[in-house]
């Protein structure tokens, strides 16, 4: 103690493992801000000197264009910020719809990958092999050509049961009239949804401190089914359908599918659940055999087995690559500019030619795909935790 408080000041720092990393980082820090000062400084020269406006003043200006779809009403006269809210929001569907179904594709080809089935598995295999192997775009490319060069157009349009009509525009069917209620209906829905998820968090910790287990299935059907159906009852019970009519060129009313989404939905959800099929593999193969032997001497059948011995476990090997298989469909949603559907990267990419704010809009786009992906990140990290060992207190 006596020689270390003998050396200089400066030695006494350097020697200081916490006030070294300290130093390193502000000069890290020092760095990067001089860097990017430098990279603003000159971008803004450079606009300048090419009389090109900077900023975002232009998301108020009059959009000017069309979105073949949307989620939303929107007119050519509305701004280039809804413009680009609704190619947020026709993300946001691929993204959720896309991934739902990948997980659910994902997770019977991983099982019917490892069926004794033989047929069954070199089926499953040979699906995996072929949609991993073709670049997703390539995909694309196919399921739309099948949809706009196969299927006949509106006049001939495929009648499979009534009220459903199948053209080169798309599929048409019917859904319920607008109705005021029908809104407070989806509300409670995704209201009963939100209680149902943390219904099974409470539920979980009561199980890990108490051992007791009980059923979410009462409360997920009361949330999710028999309060919006009260809704629905109370509000009229209206139930008369918008049948799509042929009028012209094309259909009217009902609702329609168009061939971009379907393709691109296809597309994506073959892709992505070949890949979640071998994850799911590789998690049910990382449990023991031992397991599956126990399971069986105690009366349990292969399918009792694996949903609830099996598939248990494996979810925690299963959860950290799913991760990043979900965030890869949400990026890769952004090759639909390809076959035209007006994702979020179709619509920046109409504003930036219009207007010439090309930087402007490279920052939209990459700060709504961080957006997303931060946001996925965090649910599916915090879901995965919750699936790890958890040592039960005394």
């Amino acid at each position: 103690m006596e020689k270390f408080s003998q050396k200089s000041p400066w030695q006494q720092f350097w020697y200081d493992p916490k006030k070294r990393g300290y130093f390193f980082q502000f000069l890290v820090f020092f760095a990067i801000f001089g860097l990017g000062t430098v990279l603003v400084t000159n971008t803004q020269e450079n606009l300048a000197r090419q009389s090109i406006a900077s900023g975002f003043s232009f998301l108020g200006q009059e959009a000017g264009f069309e979105i073949s779809e949307s989620s939303i009403e929107y007119w050519a006269d509305d701004s280039y910020q809804l413009a680009l809210f609704v190619g947020i929001l026709n993300t946001f569907k691929v993204a959720i719809i896309g991934n739902f179904l990948a997980i659910i594709l994902g997770i019977f080809v991983g099982i019917f990958r490892l069926s004794p089935n033989w047929l069954l598995s070199k089926l499953s295999e040979s699906y995996i092999e072929l949609a991993r192997n073709i670049p997703l775009l390539l995909q694309l490319f196919f399921w739309y050509a099948v949809f706009t060069e196969i299927f006949p157009d509106v006049k001939e349009s495929l009648n499979p049961i009534p009220g459903v009509f199948i053209s080169q525009r798309g599929f048409f069917f019917p859904i319920f009239k607008e109705h005021f209620i029908w809104k407070w209906v989806w509300m409670t829905f995704i209201g009963g949804g939100l209680l149902t998820y943390g219904t099974s968090l409470f539920l979980n910790k009561l199980r890990e401190k108490t051992g007791e287990k009980k059923s979410l299935l009462p409360f997920g059907l009361l949330f999710l089914f028999v309060v919006p159906i009260l809704i629905w009852f109370f509000g009229g019970a209206p139930h008369e359908l918008d049948i799509p009519q042929l009028g012209g060129f094309n259909f009217s009313g009902g609702m329609t599918l168009t061939p971009e989404f379907v393709a691109l939905m296809l597309g994506l959800v073959i892709y992505a659940g070949a890949f979640n099929g071998e994850i799911v593999r590789a998690g049910i193969e990382s449990v023991s055999r031992g397991q599956w032997e126990a399971s069986q001497a105690l009366g349990l059948s292969r399918w009792q087995t694996l949903r609830l011995v099996v598939l248990p476990q494996s979810l925690r090997v299963i959860i950290p690559p799913m991760t990043s298989q979900v965030l890869n469909l949400i990026k890769n949603s952004s090759l639909a500019v390809g076959i035209g559907y007006p994702d979020f990267v179709a619509v920046a990419n109409t504003t930036m030619n219009q207007t010439g704010q090309a930087i402007e809009a490279v920052i939209l786009i990459m700060g709504v795909y961080l957006f997303f992906s931060l946001s996925t990140s965090f649910v599916m990290n915090r879901y995965n935790r919750s699936q790890q060992l958890k040592e039960r207190g005394a």
